[in-house]
């Protein structure tokens, strides 16, 4: 990347090659819209429902369970609105993003607690959830800090809670929705494995093309379209079927979930290098998030005294591009609603870096990275 040393993954991957090279004749040779009566555009339908299926197998779902969405944030919208437009009461955990947050602020929503680590324990969501809760939206991993939730035991809550309804004589049903989006790649995403009823990925990243997206949908579940038209996407989301995005998304997957194990590895390993140099050289550095339970992509750290938002900016100009936070965040200035919410104090989070590494990155990278960031940090400190 013309010297650049990337390490912010989590905000954006570049798209692979080869998911550019099956894309392009569908935006040109292959242009027919998918709907149409005639054989060129019947042969574009078979390529995207064939796409369609491709990405309902990366996930252990079935063809007609799967929505393409423009991207995470519509996926999450469709899923949340489709639940809750009829009435209920939706529960989210602490450090969910900003798209969940924003998709649920409408309805009357509660928001389960985390502990130091960013980890949401199924006794919290018991708290909060009520009679009228209809869903329950946890990311799979959290993208700020990478923490890891223990979604299967969430699903067994929420297995309990059904229990106890139709014993009680209480019809309200309750899901279970995940965004996926940052653990794609990383972590098994299978759907019964997970025990979710709706899941939410996202094509950018993983290196696929962006606003591209999907939400996978237990057969049975009723949503009310969000985007009312033509009757795509079985009604809920209407719209003319992006061919070539679903077509990317679906080798994007294949491709990330076929290399989960090795570039896992590769990534811890990365990572845990980089971690290495920095606690070394910055003693008063403090690792944020679990030890055990995070992405093998993510390092969030936090240096007192470190005006972070500076150091990003010095950073660039050395070629390193990292990042304070979520992307949505950092780009409005605000402070992280992740780190309030696992309890950080100002001067930390002020102070707080995220790294988060991939496909771009080296072991000759991390080394430089690795200098440049320490040097900066020293540097632009004020203790």
């Amino acid at each position: 990347m013309n010297g650049i040393i990337y390490l912010d993954h989590a905000a954006a991957t570049p798209l692979d090659e080869r998911v550019f090279a099956v894309m392009q004749p569908y935006f040109s040779d292959l242009f027919y819209n998918p709907t149409a009566a005639y054989q060129p555009a019947r042969d574009v339908r078979v390529a995207y429902e064939d796409a369609r299926h491709r990405l309902a197998m990366a996930i252990g779902g079935a063809r007609d369970e799967i929505i393409i969405t423009a991207g995470a944030t519509e996926s999450v919208n469709v899923a949340l609105h489709g639940i809750l437009s009829s009435g209920g009461h939706a529960v989210i955990g602490a450090t969910e993003h900003a798209a969940i947050r924003g998709a649920t602020g409408p309805f009357p929503h509660a928001v389960a607690a985390v502990d130091a680590h960013g980890i949401v324990t199924p006794e919290t969501i018991k708290n909060v959830i009520t009679d009228e809760t209809r869903v329950v939206s946890i990311a799979l991993a959290e993208s700020e800090l990478g923490t890891i939730q223990k979604l299967r035991d969430v699903a067994t809550v929420i297995d309990e809670v059904r229990d106890q309804r139709l014993r009680g004589g209480n019809t309200t049903p309750i899901y279970l929705h995940s965004d996926a989006s940052q653990g794609a790649g990383l972590l098994d995403i299978n759907v019964a494995r997970l025990g979710v009823d709706l899941l939410t990925l996202n094509a950018g990243k993983i290196y696929g093309p962006k606003q591209v997206g999907l939400l996978w949908v237990r057969r049975g579940i009723i949503l009310e379209p969000l985007i009312r038209g033509g009757g795509q996407e079985r009604g809920i989301r209407s719209g003319t079927e992006n061919v070539a995005g679903t077509i990317g998304f679906a080798l994007a997957l294949e491709t990330a979930q076929n290399k989960r194990h090795q570039e896992s590895k590769r990534l811890a390993s990365l990572r845990d290098n980089l971690q290495d140099q920095l606690t070394q050289a910055i003693p008063d550095l403090v690792v944020n998030g679990s030890p055990k339970r995070r992405l093998q992509s993510h390092l969030h750290v936090s240096v007192p005294g470190l005006d972070a938002e500076r150091a990003v900016f010095a950073l660039e100009s050395r070629g390193v591009l990292v990042a304070t936070g979520a992307a949505c965040a950092a780009n409005k200035g605000t402070r992280s609603a992740t780190l309030i919410a696992v309890g950080m104090g100002d001067d930390l989070a002020d102070g707080s870096l995220r790294f988060t590494l991939g496909r771009l990155n080296s072991e000759e990278d991390i080394t430089a990275a690795a200098t440049a960031i320490i040097d900066v940090i020293k540097t632009e400190r004020t203790r």
